[in-house]
């Protein structure tokens, strides 16, 4: 008869590990070996430390002495750096059209490369309207121009493909965009 998996998540210290033995692992990493559970509470109220659960689904389930208040600590301390080293991926989205001024495409192109210096992503689209639509080459020619301008800056994730009324280009900073970016920002302070 299956009795299901534990119905909290939390970790079970103490009093709160309801088996009647233990595989004990000592507060250095040590093998005990499996002990009962009243023994193991006694050992572990004699070191001033916690018994904690560390792997309850073992066979006999593995507890561990330790201090439980910085074992806490430490884990939410791990998950915090974690968090801070993953990286947010910003997709940011430029709009352009087939006949578009010489101006506005210079406009357009500073901004593109102003995401991409920012290690943002940059997905170029170009609407076309009307009769435009029987012209994709020409969006097209528009888009391999705007990649070529901005190509020391990023790079074409995903080639021009027609969607609809619209042509969609996805361009990418190279790996170090921001690094490069940030130490010539630095340079320049350093210099005034």
């Amino acid at each position: 008869m299956d009795q299901g998996g534990p119905i909290s998540s939390e970790t079970r210290i103490n009093e709160r590990i309801r088996v009647p033995e233990v595989r004990l692992v000592g507060p250095n990493g040590e093998q005990v070996g499996i002990v009962r559970i009243e023994d193991a509470l006694r050992l572990a109220q004699e070191a001033d430390l916690d018994l904690v659960e560390v792997a309850p689904q073992a066979r006999p389930p593995v507890a561990k002495l330790m201090d439980f208040g910085k074992f806490k600590y430490e884990s939410a301390q791990k998950a915090r750096e974690s968090r801070r080293n993953q990286q947010l991926t910003v997709i940011k989205e430029q709009k352009l059209r087939p006949k578009i001024d010489q101006h506005d495409y210079e406009t357009k192109k500073g901004h593109v490369s102003r995401f991409l210096a920012a290690g943002n992503k940059v997905k170029v689209t170009i609407m076309f309207r009307g009769r435009e639509q029987s012209r994709p080459e020409l969006g097209f020619r528009l888009l391999q121009k705007l990649a070529d301008d901005v190509a020391e800056l990023g790079f074409i994730e995903a080639s021009a493909k027609q969607d609809g009324r619209n042509m969609i280009m996805v361009l990418a900073p190279h790996k170090n965009a921001k690094a490069k970016s940030k130490t010539a920002k630095e340079a320049e302070n350093a210099e005034s």
